[in-house]
Parts: C-alpha cells; sequence; structure tokens
C-alpha cells in the first residue's frame, strides 16, 4: 500500500499570501488547485512527504508541505520540516565558495595541489584513496574550477572505482562528468586555509545571516522536534535525518523554506555581488550527454542537451537557451531523499521540491509542469522519467 499523502496548511513567508501562483509563461493556477493536484500526483507516485516552494521575482510567494516527515509516530511534513538535501549541498556550497574569491580569499584557478599545505596522499582520509592521483602528472593542472563544474576527470567516488582508488579518468577540464568527491577536495583545501571545519563556515557565512535556523551541514539538537525520517520506495524506513561529518558533495539538511531565503539573498545581492553571481554562473563547459548518469557505457549524444544549451558553470548545472531565458538549477540525490530546483535568472523565479522519498523524482515533471509552467527542465537528463528510473533500480 502506499503511504498516505495528506495536504497541510499553507505556510508562506511572503508578506501577503496569493490566491494563484504565477507560472511561467504568464499564466496562473489558483494555489487551491496547485494544492489539490500535488496532493494526488504525490500520492500516485508513493512519495512518503513533500515539501514544495516559488519564489517568484526573489521573494517566496508559496510553499506547501504533504503526507509524513514520520511514520511511527505518524508525523505531518511542514515547510519548515528539516529534511536531507543531498547533492543541493554542493551548489550552495559553491555559492559560499564564491564568496570567498569574491573576498581574494581563495582562487578557483590556481591548481589544487598548490592550494594544500602538503600532498593530498598525507592527509588521513586520502592516504589510501589518493595514492595514485598524486603521482598522474594530470593531477597538477586539476583547478577548483574543474572541480566545482564536474570536469576534474574524477569518478563520483573512489569507491566506485574497480581498486577503490581516485584516477583521472580523461584531461582535466575539457569534459563532464559528475563527482562528489571532487567537490569534497575543494572543501578539504578551504578547511586547511582557515582551519576551521566547513560547517562552521558555512554556519556564519550563510545560515545565521540568513535566519536558516533549519539548516546546517551537520545534525543539531534543535531540529530534532521536526525532522524527517527517510523511506524508500516502498515506504519503508531507511534511516533518521541525522548527518555526520560535514560534506560539501551532500550533507546539508535543509527546509524549502529555509532554501527559498538561500535564494532570494542570491537574487537580493546579500550573498554574493552580482557581477560575481554572473561568473558564477557562466558556462564552463557544454553538455551534449543523453543522460547525467550513463545507463551504458555506449550512450548517444541527447537532443535535450542541445535544445536547452545544457552546460555547468561553478556549482550549479545550466540552462542557456530556454523561452524563458536562463536558468540554473541542482538536484539532490540520496537514500530516501529526492530533491530539485531551478531558478530562473529573468524574472527571479525559482521551484524547490524537497522529498523524503525514493519516489520522489516519480513526482518531479508533472508538479513542475503544472503549478510552476516549467517546460524545460531536461527530463531524460535528469532521470526523472518513469522508465529510467524502472531501468536503474533493476541496475542496482
Amino acid at each position: 500500500m502506499r503511504p498516505a499523502v495528506c495536504l497541510l496548511a499553507l505556510v508562506a513567508l511572503a508578506a501577503a499570501p496569493s490566491t494563484s501562483i504565477r507560472r511561467l509563461d504568464g499564466s496562473r493556477i489558483a494555489v487551491a488547485e496547485a494544492e489539490a493536484f500535488a496532493a494526488t500526483t504525490l500520492a500516485d507516485a508513493g512519495v512518503t512527504g513533500a515539501q514544495l516552494a516559488i519564489v517568484d521575482e526573489g521573494r517566496l510567494v508559496w510553499s506547501a508541505a504533504f503526507g509524513q516527515r514520520r511514520r511511527e509516530p505518524a508525523l505531518p511534513m511542514d515547510p519548515a520540516t528539516t529534511t536531507w538535501a543531498a547533492s543541493i549541498t554542493k551548489s550552495v556550497f559553491a555559492t559560499y565558495v564564491m564568496q570567498l574569491v569574491e573576498r581574494g580569499e581563495f582562487s578557483l584557478d590556481t591548481p589544487l595541489a598548490r592550494q594544500l599545505p602538503r600532498p593530498l596522499d598525507s592527509y588521513d582520509e586520502y592516504r589510501e584513496t589518493a595514492s595514485a592521483l598524486v603521482t598522474d602528472p594530470a593531477w597538477l593542472r586539476v583547478t577548483p574550477r574543474m572541480l566545482l563544474a564536474h570536469t576534474s576527470g574524477l569518478h563520483n567516488f573512489s569507491f566506485l572505482e574497480p581498486d577503490k582508488k581516485m584516477h583521472l579518468q580523461f584531461e582535466p577540464g575539457t569534459r563532464y562528468r559528475y563527482s562528489g568527491e571532487g567537490i569534497n577536495l575543494v572543501q578539504l583545501a578551504i578547511e586547511q586555509q582557515k582551519q576551521r571545519p566547513l560547517d562552521q563556515l558555512m554556519q556564519d557565512a550563510f545560515f545565521t545571516p540568513l535566519e536558516m535556523r533549519r539548516s546546517g551541514l551537520i545534525y543539531r539538537t534543535e531540529f530534532a522536534d521536526n525532522v524527517a525520517d527517510r523511506f524508500n520506495a516502498l515506504g519503508k524506513f531507511i534511516s533518521q535525518t541525522k548527518r555526520f561529518p560535514a560534506r560539501a558533495a551532500g550533507s546539508m539538511t535543509t527546509s524549502v523554506e529555509d532554501l527559498a531565503r538561500f535564494v532570494s539573498a542570491l537574487f537580493g545581492d546579500r550573498l554574493i555581488t552580482p557581477a560575481t553571481r554572473t561568473a558564477m554562473l557562466t558556462p564552463f563547459i557544454a553538455i551534449r550527454s543523453l543522460h547525467q548518469f550513463a545507463l551504458k557505457a555506449d550512450e548517444p549524444e541527447g537532443e535535450e542537451a542541445a535544445n536547452v544549451g545544457l552546460a555547468y558553470g561553478v556549482g550549479w548545472g545550466l540552462l542557456t537557451r530556454t523561452r524563458f531565458g536562463p536558468a540554473f538549477f541542482k538536484e539532490g540525490h540520496g537514500d530516501g531523499a529526492q530533491n530539485y530546483m531551478i531558478c530562473f535568472e529573468r524574472r527571479q523565479a525559482c521551484m524547490m521540491l524537497l522529498t523524503n522519498s525514493d519516489n520522489g523524482e516519480l513526482a518531479f515533471r508533472p508538479l513542475l509542469e503544472k503549478i510552476f509552467g516549467d517546460t524545460v527542465t531536461p527530463w531524460e537528463w535528469e532521470g526523472y522519467t518513469r522508465s529510467y528510473i524502472e531501468t536503474s533500480r533493476k541496475n542496482q
């Protein structure tokens, strides 16, 4: 039986809640219709709990939550529930990196090896996995910009390699290949320079000043009264959401309303200057693949990527050619945490979706299209199609 999904009361940060939501094409959908559609769609997909929010012209105009954050005892999800953001962490971290770059405290283009005080394999956590990498001459050419744009040549994580070690699969900076390990390497360099853990650095830089009280790179006891458990595709409990240690690649927990605070501050030039934001969202590599994570080694190029000008900047995926103007986006994939956010620069409009269910991605396309009017996300490349999700599950 699918887990029940119940509609909760709207909780919005906007000063005067509207009765309708403006889509990207300018048409409107009534809030009541949007919430009813979301409740039905999430229930049909078997999503345990979800949070949705829309930012328009840089401010939160709608947020709502559905289903359960916990099943034993049964507790409802709400828009302030702390949930695991998974890889959305990468893009928030990249924004923090750009803040350091803007202040002249970090370099995107100086090779990472030169920004570390000692060789990578001398650090305990990399002693075994980096032993082969540091002997590769190409390692000395890998920059933070390449790592944040997923063009370093590293696999997603070393444990996926046959020998469980880090290797460069191609000349750094020449191709796109998603790598969480690369993001964590940038974290290491920053922590070494600052001599402070990343969770404290980002708490001081973003979470505290923006009053993101439900957000952190590690679990804090003040989250305990409203934190989401995580569930698999059958609705069975996986784990509580308590992330340790801090990892730039994916340890952040947050709420959809906290993410709205973040993007509002980003659009409002309260985190970085407009010039720095432009630099962050400037394409570094064009992407032509059929899928972000290939189902087979010999996959052809995809038409979606070319149609929307798919690319990667500093920590953010980019759509450079859409009918609504340029957009930046990030996904979050984890056990019992499937998330997505996309923002359109011209109107400073975003939709964010956080779920505590492995079924979350089954609902993303209808929700984005119906409520937000997003018809340009590359659904097949993202893997937000039922056929891709089912095939991926069979291959696991």
